[in-house]
């Protein structure tokens, strides 16, 4: 059964015990009432009965007076033993204010009894005269009686007038007490009904308002109605449907932004491809090209210029290599010295470069083109602004099973907020005259090839310079030359 079924069952029972309660009460009292009307009107019969029965008496001896046959004196006895029978009857009829006169009138009786009995006895003596004479009294005796029963039906209809008056009070009382318990009957009526009614319509609106939010893309509202049975089921499956339609639809964005950014990946690829295509012929060129000079300068006697020629032809070859491939620290280390060759050529004395490199150190993996973004920021940033030049430490030294990669200069130092937004991988913007590989992209390669976020650490202080430390385990990754590194 449902819940429904079950509040409806419970208000028609509510309904009608409270209808039946009424009934029998109201079915007692007319009861009760109708009762005391039958002991009324029963005790004037009984008074009426014995008028009666002395008058048929009276006649019944009258004619067997004129007819003395065996039938007329049954009849005559079969009247008399109804008067007993209804003195006894009578004799029930007595109370505090009817005593004195129901004594007289039971006494009456029994005179007229008793007188009957003598003119019967007289009748069969022969006695005229004195049967006559009872006859007479007999015939006295029951005008009298019907006199009493008069006086006793006027004092019963005084006595029981209050009655009647209270019985009418009383019955008015009861039909205006109907008549309140009938408004209130139907006031709790319209209050069940309405309350009852509000337990379905309030939780309906409840749920056709949340469907209206749905309809209106509003998946995010949860559908919370406080209600039980069939309604609390149907609100619970509409949330969750609400839940797997939100669901679907945030998958279906994502898939949706999975999708444009693999389109924008396959159009930036495609550039790139475009864009290397280009390039190949150049670098070749100028690699070559580098190569003629190097050796004319050299064949010229200028050997300075010649060992500068090398250095970036050296620098040249060593960028045509992959990003995408691991090269070992040491191959770094040299390309990082040809690197600051042309640019101690560049500043002269402004430019101050230490190396301390321990040899057992350089066997290790590393992403190509690490070192030379990180120290060519250290030659943007500590010695090109400065007239005075400056400092730049390169240290490669093993601590703790790990070898540690040190590049300090003596510079400005560098902003908390450009630290974090090189750790943060965000785009940072070009200065001077970089190779384009932002300090950012570093970091990235740097935690795809090694898997750890700690590899890298910028320490640094306005006006103290910056340190970039790089720590890599000695035993290497599982990833060698076949190994993508991103970027």
């Amino acid at each position: 059964m449902s819940s429904i079924q079950r509040n409806i069952l419970m208000l028609t029972t509510i309904v009608m015990v409270f209808m039946s309660t009424i009934w029998i009460t109201l079915t007692y009292y007319n009861y009760k009432t109708h009762n005391q009307y039958n002991d009324i009107l029963q005790r004037y019969l009984i008074m009426n009965e014995m008028t009666n029965a002395t008058q048929q008496v009276i006649t019944d001896l009258n004619n067997y007076l004129l007819d003395p046959a065996e039938v007329k004196l049954a009849q005559l006895n079969d009247s008399m033993a109804h008067i007993e029978e209804t003195k006894d009857e009578v004799s029930t009829l007595s109370n505090a204010e009817n005593q004195f006169t129901l004594t007289n009138y039971m006494h009456m009786i029994d005179s007229f009894t008793e007188t009957t009995d003598r003119l019967l006895l007289f009748y069969g003596e022969r006695d005229n005269e004195a049967y006559t004479k009872e006859f007479s009294e007999a015939t006295r005796i029951s005008t009298y009686i019907s006199e009493m029963t008069l006086t006793l039906l006027d004092q019963e209809l005084k006595t029981y007038d209050r009655f009647y008056r209270g019985i009418i009070a009383q019955s008015e009382e009861v039909l205006k007490l109907g008549l309140w318990i009938l408004l209130l009957i139907t006031l709790l009526l319209l209050v069940a009904t309405y309350w009852f009614s509000l337990s379905i319509t309030k939780p309906v609106l409840q749920l056709t308002k949340a469907a209206n939010e749905l309809s209106k893309g509003r998946f995010d509202l949860p559908i919370e109605i406080k209600t039980k049975g069939e309604i609390a089921f149907l609100a619970k499956t509409f949330d969750r449907m609400r839940i797997n339609i939100n669901g679907l639809i945030s998958e279906m964005k994502h898939k949706a932004q999975l999708e444009r950014e693999l389109q924008q990946s396959k159009i930036l690829l495609q550039e790139s491809q475009f864009r290397g295509l280009q390039s190949q012929i150049n670098p070749h060129f100028l690699f070559n090209t580098l190569n003629t000079l190097s050796k004319k300068a050299y064949l010229e006697g200028s050997e300075e210029t010649s060992n500068l020629l090398v250095s970036v032809a050296g620098i040249l070859r060593y960028n045509l290599k992959q990003l995408d491939r691991s090269v070992s620290l040491q191959e770094e280390v040299l390309v990082l010295q040809q690197y600051m060759d042309i640019q101690k050529a560049r500043f002269t004395d402004r430019l101050q470069l230490h190396i301390d490199v321990d040899p057992a150190c350089l066997n290790v993996p590393i992403p190509a083109l690490t070192l030379h973004p990180i120290i060519e920021n250290a030659v943007i940033h500590a010695v090109e602004p400065n007239i005075e030049g400056g400092v730049i430490y390169f240290r490669i030294k093993e601590e703790g099973g790990f070898v540690l990669v040190e590049i300090e200069d003596n510079g400005n130092g560098m902003p908390e907020e450009k630290i974090q937004q090189i750790l943060e991988e965000r785009p940072v913007q070009t200065e001077g005259h970089s190779t384009g590989i932002g300090f950012p992209n570093v970091v990235k390669r740097l935690r795809l090839f090694y898997g750890c976020e700690d590899v890298i650490e910028i320490i640094s202080e306005k006006g103290s310079g910056t340190k970039v430390v790089l720590k890599i385990n000695k035993q290497g990754v599982e990833c060698h030359d076949e190994t993508p590194v991103g970027g």
